[in-house]
């Protein structure tokens, strides 16, 4: 039986969106999806921290590039860029517990950078939750509760002792892959 893979995301980050298209089909075996605040872990890319304009849409150009060449619908960019994400990933962390990650990441995922919208409106979030058969009712209370907060922290927290520095990561057994090219990397060192 092949080692469990964890695969941490924030749904914030397009090369974590760029990564969670190809996650399920290039990892020889399954993988959980696990929701973490990327902005508290401390090598985590600040998508706000770019020098100048010029530097910002070379970032842009690369990952519009790069959507192209793995085939994945193309990149339309949220306003604002880059968001808070903490309302979609106390949802993503409420997904989670009740077995909807998958298909919640990849609906917001989508929403955010095949849709062009920004996951700080709850609407894009609740369309997202709606797309997975989630209840707009439950998923805001599911996201107000102090322990979904602390699942997220927690799931944080333990990322970071595994060694995760950013997203997308992927962990196999011990060893840590972080990047939008995680997926592959990961998948070679399966068993």
């Amino acid at each position: 039986m092949p080692t469990p893979a964890a695969f941490y995301f924030d749904l914030a980050s397009p090369l974590a969106y760029l990564a969670a298209e190809r996650v399920l089909h290039v990892l020889r075996g399954p993988a959980e999806w696990r929701p973490i605040s990327a902005s508290d872990l401390p090598g985590a890319e600040r998508f706000d921290a770019f020098r100048c304009a010029e530097e910002r849409e070379v970032f842009r150009s690369e990952m519009e590039r790069r959507a192209r060449e793995l085939g994945v619908q193309p990149l339309r960019w949220p306003e604002p860029f880059p968001f808070d994400s903490s309302l979609a990933m106390r949802v993503a962390t409420y997904a989670a517990s009740i077995g909807r990650a998958v298909p919640f990441a990849q609906a917001a995922f989508r929403q955010a950078f095949a849709g062009g919208h920004s996951l700080e409106d709850p609407d894009f979030v609740l369309i997202a939750a709606a797309a997975c058969e989630m209840h707009p009712a439950a998923v805001l209370r599911g996201a107000e509760m102090r322990a979904t907060a602390e699942r997220l922290a927690q799931s944080t927290a333990a990322a970071a002792e595994a060694g995760v520095t950013d997203v997308p990561a992927i962990v196999v057994g011990e060893s840590v892959f972080v990047g939008e090219d995680a997926p592959e990397r990961a998948a070679e060192n399966m068993p």
